[in-house]
């Protein structure tokens, strides 16, 4: 029986605009919880971030943010994992070294930090999705641990950047979830495992899971779940594994997928009823 939902945001969840049907969603919220099944996003994005996507159930879903670092609840921390501090340090400069024009975002308990002197065209687009991020003159004056570490690279250079950073990986968890974005936590911590933390707290098993991803690091997210449910704009690592291909992220994939599941238990549920 199905228990769990899981979706990524980005390119899942939400259309190319950052958006999502909300009506539609609403629509399907009163019959999710009362079959009891659990909803949860589990994203690069920040806490805060999903809460303002969310406003009206913000404290009914699980939120798996900061690339699945944490795990937020009612408005409440219950479980984070964070990345040594001059480990991310040493890493920040690798990737300083590397492209000089990539915009690295550091994540700590108490803010966002990116640097002072990013061309205004991506600072506008960072800021966009981390409002509250403090401009600093040098990365390296932060002595927080992290959350964790995101580069856009507008030139999508991103899968050549992660080979270079292949001596951190016994230390880091690395990966590139598409070809502008990196994300960078602490060993072991990705949304797999995150995931797993939460089927714990839950006592839910991944049989009882259903997942919806389009991203490589949605790889480990699809081996917590019976249910996996790729986006027909999915790359084609992650199509392989899923179960299904479902409508893209600008056709309500999710959300047709999620009714589609409801109504065939509905139908599970009058069979039995009938016996």
């Amino acid at each position: 029986m199905l228990k769990l939902i899981l979706t990524d945001l980005d390119g899942t969840f939400l259309n190319s605009q950052g958006a999502y049907n909300r009506d539609y969603f609403l629509k399907l919220w009163p019959k999710l919880k009362e079959k009891q099944i659990a909803f949860g996003v589990c994203t690069g994005k920040s806490s805060a971030r999903v809460e303002a996507l969310f406003p009206e159930i913000s404290d009914e879903i699980w939120i798996l943010a900061d690339s699945a670092t944490r795990i937020k609840y009612q408005g409440k921390c219950i479980y984070e994992q964070l990345l040594d501090n001059q480990l991310a340090l040493a890493m920040i400069a690798r990737l300083q070294a590397i492209h000089s024009n990539q915009i690295i975002i550091a994540y700590t308990k108490k803010a966002v930090y990116i640097d002072q002197n990013i061309p205004k065209i991506h600072k506008n687009r960072v800021l966009a999705s981390y409002p509250g991020a403090i401009e600093i003159n040098d990365l390296q004056q932060i002595t927080d641990d992290f959350i964790k570490v995101t580069v856009y690279d507008p030139a999508s250079r991103c899968l050549e950047t992660v080979k270079q950073l292949a001596d951190f990986m016994e230390r880091a968890y690395i990966v590139a979830s598409e070809t502008q974005w990196i994300d960078i936590a602490a060993k072991g911590v990705h949304k797999g495992s995150t995931v797993a933390k939460l089927q714990e707290l839950l006592k839910i098993s991944p049989k009882e899971t259903a997942a919806f991803g389009d991203g490589w690091n949605d790889l480990e997210l699809f081996a917590q779940a019976n249910f996996r449910f790729a986006m027909k704009n999915a790359v084609e690592e992650l199509k392989n594994q899923a179960n299904f291909i479902i409508p893209s992220n600008d056709e309500d994939g999710v959300l047709q997928t999620i009714e589609l599941l409801l109504s065939l238990m509905e139908k599970k549920e009058g069979s039995t009823g009938e016996n």
